[in-house]
């Protein structure tokens, strides 16, 4: 599991502050603003375990979630993340309550929580917020199959690429809490390998860190030493998701 926390200055929170949210036509937002709870998310706090009954749909605005697996052994690989883009909790309209896998805060932020029921009624539906929950799983579905790929046929330094990348994108600030241990334990790989991509990558200007606090310097640095895994991501969101239109 990685666990990060960037540097940013307190904000408003609004629900327009999730990109999902804020595409819902007035009618259909109207219908659950009045149940939308904000709530403040600590690092490290689990939103659901496996075979955990769902109780919520969560809808970050700057914290991230971290959806992974952890192996019978205590092994644990992120197989997505979900930040101000999406939802945690699809598993709630596609027929089943749990799932396999596990949701924990990634970077500490807040978010609004949706009750079970309404989230589930609002989709039964058959509306906007259908075809919208609909596209987004599958941009997430790309996400994890991209992922599941790049941890298998990758470098360690590509991969931590795409993660960076994919963190920036959600985030405030290039500037966060993270400790190489729990890189590793996030790609499933030798923290000796994360010692020496996040090496290669300070030496060549990309980044700083010290005492597990790491700050991206030259996005575009990353863009040229990851792989074409960031990039099916990031097209297949903006495929799915262009027409949006936000309120």
């Amino acid at each position: 599991m990685i666990v990060s926390v960037p540097r940013v200055l307190p904000v408003l929170q609004s629900p327009n502050q999730n990109h999902l949210l804020a595409a819902l036509p007035p009618e259909e937002f109207a219908r659950v603003a009045p149940h939308l709870e904000p709530a403040a998310l600590r690092l490290g706090e689990s939103v659901y375990g496996p075979d955990e009954r769902m109780r919520y749909a969560l809808f970050p605005t700057t914290a991230i979630v971290s959806l992974h697996y952890v192996t019978e052994s205590g092994a644990s690989a992120e197989t997505a993340g979900v930040g101000n883009e999406g939802v945690v909790g699809i598993a709630l309209f596609m027929g089943g309550d749990t799932t396999s896998s596990s949701a924990v805060v990634q970077t500490a932020g807040l978010a609004y929580r949706l009750e079970a029921c309404r989230f589930k009624e609002e989709f039964n539906r058959g509306g906007f917020a259908q075809r919208l929950l609909l596209r987004y799983t599958q941009a997430l579905m790309t996400q994890i199959s991209q992922t599941a790929v790049c941890n298998r046929h990758h470098s360690i330094e590509q991969q931590l690429c795409r993660w960076l990348l994919l963190t920036l994108d959600r985030a405030a600030s290039n500037e966060m809490i993270i400790t190489q241990e729990l890189v590793a334990n996030m790609l499933g790989v030798r923290r000796e390998g994360i010692t020496e991509a996040a090496g290669r990558l300070r030496d060549q200007g990309f980044i700083t860190y010290r005492r597990g606090h790491l700050a991206v310097l030259k996005r575009d640095g990353l863009l040229t030493r990851t792989c074409e895994c960031y990039g099916v991501v990031k097209e297949e969101f903006g495929r799915l998701l262009a027409d949006v239109r936000h309120r």
